[in-house]
């Protein structure tokens, strides 16, 4: 169930607030260091920060990619996993990033004290190579997103 919420509704507790960077054919991802898993950019929003002020501030951070004022397309607030949600913005961008010159700046501690990297590689998939390589939660909302009204491509993703 998806729910429009737009840029300044008011936050639930656990919401976190992504970007879907794409030119309809195919997707940019980056891959948790350390984990099998590829994800979208995306965090919680700091305290008095709209969803999409969260979003495009996760994008930076985790990918270097700044979005243009107003060129992030609320795709709304949808349930993702127990207890969260994902405020989900698409940026449509002309020509794909190169995934080489993407660079994760947060990072966290590990288990083994060693400071990493959110992300430690990217790439930039057709949506049929990057659909299979994130979580199914994630992989749920995205086709959900994909099949809907407010996707601006035709056919699943074609330009």
């Amino acid at each position: 169930m998806t729910e429009k919420r737009g840029a300044t509704a008011a936050r639930r507790p656990r919401t976190s607030c992504g970007v879907v960077v794409t030119d309809g054919a195919a997707v940019v991802l980056g891959r948790f260091a350390r984990r099998a898993l590829w994800d979208i950019p995306k965090g919680v929003a700091e305290p008095g920060e709209d969803f999409a002020t969260a979003a495009a501030r996760e994008l930076q951070e985790e990918t270097g990619l700044e979005v243009p004022p107003g060129a992030l397309l609320d795709l709304g607030v949808h349930r993702y996993l127990r207890g969260k949600d994902l405020a989900l913005f698409l940026w449509r961008v002309e020509a794909m990033p190169a995934a080489e010159g993407l660079r994760c700046t947060t990072f966290f501690r590990a288990a083994d004290g060693a400071l990493v990297p959110e992300f430690d590689r990217f790439a930039v998939l057709p949506w049929a190579e990057a659909l299979p390589r994130v979580g199914r939660n994630l992989q749920r909302v995205l086709d959900e997103v994909r099949a809907g009204p407010d996707w601006p491509f035709s056919a699943l993703g074609a330009p």
